[in-house]
């Protein structure tokens, strides 16, 4: 049976239509990638030449293992304050000042998250925090936002794994979205509360430990959707304790590798929600992880609400992970 779902992070209808599912090419695969052999990927060791220097390295002396650089095609640059100006009764701008980084997450070419060792994952986990500290002691900046785009159906224009990180002098809309949902939601936090009813439902939690917890949630707006949700409450990703981050990033490798290994290849975006700089509490930092198995359609664009032909529970069931997968 269909049913509307509401998403109490974005205050939005999901609709769940599990029999759309059995129309003929529901599902996409992720497109083989198709590149110029006489452009060297910027982003592999021994080509280092073609990108502005680190902004950061890690690794043995030589032999980088993550490397962080300035994007060379930013979208936010300049350390202009956020000033709006209006044009005309419907023109209305304002200065794009910020940074934009390309974390780099391995020296090899053809990896994905899920295919990281634990120790390259950490020093990923680690690159991250460190960026948004540095990020946060800038004056003009007010939020970064970090991002994974896998695959090209993700949005990424190179298959070397890499992340991005937007600090920008301004929190967008579905950041303040989120801040007001937690605000507004009575009694305990949030996901402290989801956490908590997932656990006892026991239908959508596909990963758990001592410190991350990962749902399926019930309000999953694409299929095989997961909501990566640190144990412990803090508002900012780069404040929350080493381990807490370190078993974030093993939670999103493990899960990863399991929705390669029964869904299969699909590319997918990774999205880290924290804190606006200067502002706290009511929020709890967590990752997004959607994957692109189907495509947006004209009545998502012309509506804001999704279709999802795979209910939560029903992808739950094919990515259970146990704490020894992967």
């Amino acid at each position: 049976m269909n049913q509307l779902r509401l998403d109490p992070l974005s205050g939005r209808w999901v609709v769940v239509s599990p029999g759309r599912s059995e129309r003929p090419y529901s599902f996409v695969s992720r497109s083989p990638w198709v590149e110029e052999s006489s452009r060297p990927c910027p982003f592999c060791p021994g080509n280092e030449e073609t990108t502005p220097p680190a902004l950061e390295t890690y690794g043995p002396t030589g032999h980088w293992l993550v490397r962080v650089v300035p994007n060379l095609y930013p979208a936010f640059e300049g350390d202009e304050p956020f000033v709006v100006a209006n044009r005309g009764p419907v023109f209305t701008q304002a200065s794009a000042g910020g940074i934009h980084e390309i974390l780099i997450f391995s020296p090899e070419h053809d990896a994905t998250w899920g295919m990281l060792s634990e120790e390259q994952t950490s020093l990923v986990m680690a690159a991250l925090r460190d960026r948004l500290e540095e990020h946060s002691q800038r004056p003009n900046l007010r939020y970064t936002q970090a991002i994974v785009n896998s695959g090209r159906e993700a949005g990424a224009s190179l298959e070397h794994p890499h992340g991005q990180l937007l600090g920008m002098s301004f929190i967008p809309r579905e950041l303040a979205e989120e801040q007001a949902r937690f605000a507004r939601f009575v009694g305990s936090c949030l996901l402290c509360t989801t956490i908590e009813a997932e656990e006892d439902s026991g239908q959508r939690v596909i990963y758990a430990d001592d410190r991350v917890v990962v749902i399926c949630p019930f309000w999953s707006a694409v299929p095989y959707e997961m909501l990566v949700i640190p144990r412990e409450h803090y508002p900012h990703l780069h404040k929350s304790p080493t381990q807490d981050l370190l078993s974030v990033g093993e939670a999103i490798r493990r899960c990863l590798g399991q929705l390669a290994d029964t869904v299969g290849d699909v590319a997918y975006n990774i999205v880290f929600h924290s804190a606006p700089y200067r502002a706290g509490e009511p929020y709890h930092w967590h990752a997004h992880i959607w994957p692109k198995a189907t495509t947006t359609a004209g009545f998502e664009l012309g509506t804001g609400v999704a279709i999802n032909v795979v209910s939560p529970e029903e992808a739950a069931d094919t990515l259970k992970v146990s704490a020894l997968a992967h």
